[in-house]
């Protein structure tokens, strides 16, 4: 009821009704009935009022809702002279929409709070001292000071020796993250530990947390097809109870028992069931970072029969990784990485940090590079502890050293080699690779537990590396060299399965997005354009979470549909028994509201939800030990 109206002003039609309801028991008892009819009148006079300003709101609009059936009981009951029966229906509907819309609101709460938790300002180095500046004048390359308790106000880098953050805001880790020098972080994280330098790298309104915020505004306006579903059932109802009350009338010629009908029927589960319990359930799956745009693709996501997953960044990892070291002189493999990464400190290519990351998680302690001269896309060289060192592809550290060629590395399909010669000495290989995610086979296995029939990969990169990389995962199909258009066709293509879930993070996957069922987006890293296209937007890098949202999805569309099934049947049966003149319009009003009461609160047990099969593919994983070794080549 009321859609338009805010929460107060429901507030206060509840508390005129009551008042009047309240204040005509009070004078009945004391034996003025007159009087007490003319306070329970006018107690229901606001609340029909509203509704029928809400029914033409409704109708101009093309929508025909369950409205008509509380205007209709209250109007009957105050022209057949049952005003308590009318009071307590004003009373009893407007104490319901305003329980829904306390439900929703703290259905909502969860996402709302990212909202709250935006900064404001942010804390500024300039010219050796500290200055609290708007958000809107940060600029990339700005130096930040985030002190303790702060909210990251951009994305950016650790410039500090280390961080210590608490991302439960936006991935739902519960245990704070310690992340070093150099590593990225999300703006929206707190942090947990010591003050420590920020260095900006996107503005405000770029950075990941102004995206999810966007993303939970679009959320909270949507409205499910099941939504729609539900007004379209509503006619089916509105006719039953019409035909009930006018049966009741014709057959005992007595008017009241068409009233007691019409109240039984006011509220109805029909109109309060579904909306709480899928937001709730969207609220619930932020919880696990899973960012749902709408109540919409949260019915859409509980369907899923088919799942196209991109290669790079969404089933690997995105970035390249250090595979294995061979060795060729008198070098130790920890040597051959020491002297790679010391040097490889001063290009900003990604394979080189790459290499430097890999040192830096053996702990190494890497010296600064002297005499450095890059030739971007190919190498670099310099000195390191006096030594000559050149690292890079191989044609170019044999061009440097000398040589016709190096030694040939022996590698997998789409492998990267990263060469090192140290004093015109050919000392090893580097083997790089973009790697599988860990605990991806245990996810699709999940995914199949979950209902998921068929599982496929849409690349654009090389057949023979699409297919190393999915050796062993038993996915339904592979198609690689795959155009952006391309993959479009091949979603529309696989609906014939039913409804198609796609999953990608680049810009090349946005239009395969749009134009799935289901359009899921890696947030943490992935590209803007797949973020805005997709309806789901996982929070944290990670595809284990896409677990955890399937499964919210369709626990909160069964806890849905269970309180409707259970709120109808029961509001037939009060009907019939009104019908029948076991219940008087007072009774058949209280009678009704219990049964609202108890659907809402039902609904609301999808906030309470905890996903299973996440939990169940971790613990598999660790039980076997499993590890995927299998790597591809970026595209």
């Amino acid at each position: 009821m009321n859609a338009w109206l805010p929460r107060y002003l429901k507030a206060g039609l509840l508390a005129i009704a009551a008042l009047g309801l309240g204040a005509g028991l009070a004078l009945n008892l004391a034996g003025l009935s007159e009087p007490a009819t003319v306070l329970w009148a006018a107690g229901v006079m606001p609340v029909l009022a509203a509704l029928l300003v809400e029914i033409v709101r409704s109708l101009a609009k093309g929508e025909v809702g369950l409205d008509i059936v509380a205007a209709l009981s209250m109007s009957a009951a105050l022209l057949v002279g049952e005003t308590l029966a009318a009071a307590v229906v004003a009373v009893m509907y407007s104490g319901g929409t305003f329980l829904e819309s306390f439900a929703e609101g703290r259905a909502r709460r969860e996402m709302s709070d990212l909202l709250s938790r935006v900064p404001r300002t942010a804390t500024r180095y300039s010219n050796g001292a500290l200055e609290e500046v708007s958000l809107n004048a940060i600029a990339p390359g700005d130096l930040l000071l985030i002190r303790q308790g702060d909210v990251a106000s951009v994305d950016g880098t650790v410039e500090s020796d280390r961080a210590v953050l608490d991302q439960s805001a936006l991935t739902g880790e519960s245990m704070p993250v310690r992340l070093d020098r150099g590593q990225d972080v999300m703006s929206g994280s707190t942090n947990a530990g010591d003050a420590f330098d920020l260095r900006a790298t996107r503005r405000a309104a770029e950075s990941t947390y102004a995206g999810i915020v966007r993303l939970v505004e679009a959320a909270q306006a949507s409205k499910a097809p099941m939504a729609r579903l539900a007004d379209r059932w509503s006619l089916i109802f509105l006719a039953v109870t019409i035909a009930l009350s006018a049966a009741a009338w014709w057959t005992t010629g007595d008017p009241i028992r068409a009233v007691a009908v019409l109240v039984v029927a006011t509220p109805c589960p029909l109109i309060l069931a579904v909306p709480v319990a899928l937001v709730a359930g969207m609220s619930r799956a932020a919880r696990f970072g899973v960012l749902i745009k709408g109540a919409k693709p949260l019915e859409a996501l509980a369907r899923i029969r088919t799942l196209i997953l991109d290669k790079t960044g969404t089933l690997t990892d995105g970035r390249p990784q250090l595979v294995s070291t061979q060795t060729l002189g008198d070098m130790t493999e920890d040597e051959v990485l020491y002297f790679a990464a010391a040097l490889d400190q001063a290009s900003k290519h990604p394979i080189a940090q790459a290499v430097v990351a890999a040192a830096r998680r053996h702990d190494a302690i890497l010296p600064v590079p002297e005499n450095v001269v890059e030739m971007p896309g190919q190498g670099v060289s310099g000195t390191i502890g006096g030594r000559k060192v050149v690292v890079g592809g191989a044609r170019f550290v044999a061009s440097q050293i000398g040589m016709a060629d190096t030694d040939s590395a022996v590698v997998a399909a789409g492998s990267v080699v990263v060469s090192l010669a140290v004093d015109g000495k050919i000392m090893g290989h580097l083997v790089m690779a973009d790697a599988l995610r860990a605990g991806t086979a245990g996810l699709l296995a999940g995914l199949r537990r979950l209902g998921v029939a068929r599982i496929l990969l849409a690349t654009g990169d090389r057949r023979a590396v699409a297919e190393a990389v999915t050796d062993g995962l038993g996915l339904d199909a592979v198609r690689a060299e795959l155009t952006p258009d391309q993959k479009v066709l091949l979603v529309l293509t696989e609906r014939k399965n039913g409804p198609v879930m796609m999953v990608g993070d680049g810009v090349n996957d946005a239009p395969a997005l749009a134009a799935a069922d289901i359009g899921v987006a890696m947030g943490a890293r992935g590209a803007a354009a797949s973020a805005e296209a997709a309806d789901v937007v996982l929070l944290v890098d990670s595809l284990d979470r896409l677990l955890s949202g399937i499964e919210v999805a369709r626990r909160s569309r069964r806890i849905a549909l269970e309180s409707v099934a259970v709120g109808i049947g029961l509001s037939v049966a009060g009907m019939i028994a009104a019908a029948l003149g076991y219940l008087t319009p007072v009774e058949g009003a209280i009678l009704q509201e219990v049964i609202d009461v108890a659907v809402i609160l039902n609904a609301l047990r999808a906030l309470r939800i905890v996903p299973k099969q996440a939990a169940q593919s971790a613990q598999g994983l660790q039980s076997t030990g499993f590890t995927e070794q299998r790597v591809s080549a970026r595209p």
